[in-house]
């Protein structure tokens, strides 16, 4: 079950438990009367909290302490800030909103980000430049696939890579990890990514196996090719003998919805015979990426298969556009809307989108900016996943995209699934 205490959130870095009483000392604040949540997994204690130069000092009696700030928390719950273990909020330049407001607004205090196979490269670099210009909240990262293998195959990315290639690329995610990457993320829905083989993967994951590393993946289909992607990542997580974690996951295909049990069952299982498999999820039903994700097999011209995905995967109307460079004036509007504007057919609105967008690329020089929001999850599943006891709440989220995620992820929770829902 989720705790259903409301919470307030200790946005702090530094954290030292004392469990000792200690009387007449000043403190920049003291939370006081706080049910506390230490995030050890204990149960929750009653006592006070003494904030110091940004630190946690002292944690327990502070009845005859002051504090130039105090809060009483009135019996409600107190707890380090969240880790938000997939998130997008540094962009591609965290120093450009140093004060991450969209992280902090919802008590998140660490993120972790190289998701979906794309990381700032070479990681050394970054890790550089972050420490030597600091931001609000502590930033990890994985190493990401994608940038990984751009770097190496280019322009000629659509198609499987040679050894020599993997070779190349095994020691770039070496120096990475070397540098200090949470391990190995791979976006196989993704260019370039898509385009690599089960074998390749398999190569680099071991790579981080010396490293305790591990291995997060938005895995190569969530749909369609649904359970073969779950049998992939399960079999990583087996031959490299590292943990192995499906990125937001979601059952996102009307098929495969009322599937959680299923899905579940089969994790545990897996985790039964030595698979540490985990997974984190968002607390919504509707998803944000590129238009493009719709057609695993690039068939963007191909309306039988544009018919089918407004069938199964998501509706017409679910289907917002929430940025739109050859027309701006669609942003916010979705395909069925669209689709009664130029009186076309729903299909053949969609491929034709996705054309302009080609057309606008060629013709401008740089890739049309678009990306669009799509409901194909069942609530339901959502809410059995999420209580799944190796499943993490997570935020996927940005601070200037459209998906209210990157603001309200974790409240959200709180909110809808704690307190209103008590799930």
């Amino acid at each position: 079950m989720i705790h259903r205490k409301k919470v307030i959130f200790s946005l702090i870095v530094g954290i030292l438990f004392f469990s000792c009483k200690q009387d007449h000392y000043d403190y920049d604040t003291i939370i006081r009367n706080g049910l506390i949540y230490d995030g050890s997994g204990d149960e929750p204690y009653k006592a006070d909290i003494g904030i110091k130069n940004d630190s946690i000092a002292f944690i327990g009696d502070l009845s005859k302490a002051s504090a130039t700030h105090e809060v009483d928390a009135k019996g409600e719950a107190v707890a380090p800030g969240f880790i938000d273990t997939h998130s997008h909020h540094a962009g591609s330049n965290p120093w450009g909103h140093r004060d991450f407001e969209a992280a902090v607004s919802q008590g998140i205090t660490t993120i972790v980000i190289g998701q979906d196979g794309t990381s700032h490269f070479p990681l050394t670099d970054f890790f550089k430049k972050l420490s030597d210009t600091t931001v609000a909240i502590n930033i990890a990262s994985y190493s990401g696939h994608n940038s990984i293998r751009d770097s190496i195959l280019g322009k000629d990315f659509k198609r499987k890579a040679t050894q020599d290639e993997i070779e190349k690329m095994k020691l770039l995610l070496k120096q990475d990890m070397e540098a200090g990457a949470l391990g190995f993320s791979t976006g196989l829905e993704y260019d370039p990514g898509i385009y690599s083989s089960s074998a390749e993967v398999l190569q680099l994951a071991k790579v981080v196996t010396p490293y305790r590393g591990r291995y997060i993946s938005h895995i190569r289909s969530e749909d369609r090719y649904f359970w073969k992607a779950i049998d992939e990542i399960i079999n990583i997580g087996r031959e490299a003998k590292i943990p192995v974690q499906v990125s937001h996951i979601k059952l996102a295909m009307h098929k495969v919805w009322g599937k959680a049990d299923s899905l579940l069952k089969k994790f545990d299982e897996s985790r039964e015979k030595g698979v540490d498999i985990t997974a984190d999820i968002y607390p919504y039903a509707f998803w944000h990426s590129t238009i493009r994700v719709l057609f695993p097999d690039r068939n963007f011209s191909d309306e039988k298969e544009a018919e089918l995905i407004l069938k199964e995967i998501t509706l017409p109307e679910d289907i917002v556009l929430g940025s739109y460079e050859p027309n701006p004036e669609y942003a916010g509007k979705n395909v069925a809307e669209i689709a009664k504007i130029e009186s076309k057919a729903p299909e053949k609105m969609l491929v034709e989108l996705i054309a302009r967008l080609d057309s606008f690329t060629i013709k401008n020089g740089h890739e049309a900016e678009e990306d669009i929001m799509a409901t194909s999850m069942a609530e339901d599943d959502i809410k059995k996943m999420m209580q799944w006891p190796h499943t993490n709440l997570c935020s996927d989220g940005a601070s200037n995209g459209s998906h209210p995620r990157g603001y309200g992820a974790f409240t959200r929770f709180l909110g809808k699934y704690v307190r209103d829902e008590k799930q």
